[in-house]
């Protein structure tokens, strides 16, 4: 009969997979968020692609700070070690919320109010605004669920809010596979592929969000779980 051990250690390794990918995930985005910070940070040259920044720079520091907590702290409410001690995932999911509101409400204000980057169409910006949204609105009504003690419709809300807010992830991925098989892609091209950033990542969020539903009424599959 096998010892009990290796099963406990295996499931335990198991429980950190999808925080340690999603923590993967977000690099990009951090590491480029940062560096935008330390450019207006030294007063780099304003240039047609960053001028829009120098103009209004609270709203993008304030978009990058909200972005990389909420990506980075809201990895880990996906860590089932660290869900189980209630008192933390409380209190960070208190500071993983404020940052994703941060991050969406900014990201609003910059579609409407900054000037168009090159390679932004009408059609992205129209994008950008749903996606926000949708954000937004699923942060609310997951904040709503966990006041009303609905914690299987809280940690659903939640997680499509976390999906929309890790797109930039995932673009940044099928971005780097354009590039690699040729030149950059045009604005249709752009937009397209930011599209599909999100909604890859909506649909993984919906694949995952029916798979613990079809889990938590299966006996069998919470006795494994444990």
């Amino acid at each position: 009969m096998p010892s009990p051990i290796p099963d406990s250690l295996d499931r335990a390794r198991r429980a950190w997979v999808v925080p340690a990918g999603l923590v993967a995930l977000c690099l990009i985005p951090v590491a480029a968020g940062a560096a935008r910070l330390v450019m207006l940070g030294r007063h780099a040259p304003v240039t047609p692609e960053n001028a829009r920044f120098f103009a209004a720079p609270a709203p993008v520091v304030l978009h990058i700070l909200g972005a990389s907590i909420y990506s980075l702290g809201g990895a880990l409410q996906f860590a089932a070690p660290l869900r189980r001690r209630h008192s933390f995932h409380r209190k960070t999911g208190r500071i993983v919320t404020a940052a994703g509101l941060t991050a969406a409400l900014t990201g609003l204000w910059m579609t409407l109010f900054y000037p168009r980057p090159p390679g932004d169409g009408a059609a992205l910006s129209g994008v950008r605004m749903i996606v926000g949204s949708a954000m937004l609105a699923c942060l609310i009504l997951g904040f709503r669920a966990i006041r009303r003690r609905e914690i299987d419709e809280h940690a659903a809300w939640m997680t499509r809010a976390y999906a929309l807010g890790l797109g930039a992830g995932t673009q940044a991925l099928l971005h780097l596979a354009w590039l690699a098989a040729g030149p950059p892609p045009p604005e249709v091209g752009h937009t397209l592929l930011m599209t599909a950033g999100w909604a890859l990542n909506a649909a993984i969020a919906e694949h995952a969000i029916r798979r613990r539903r079809s889990r938590a009424v299966d006996p069998t599959a919470q006795l494994l779980q444990r």
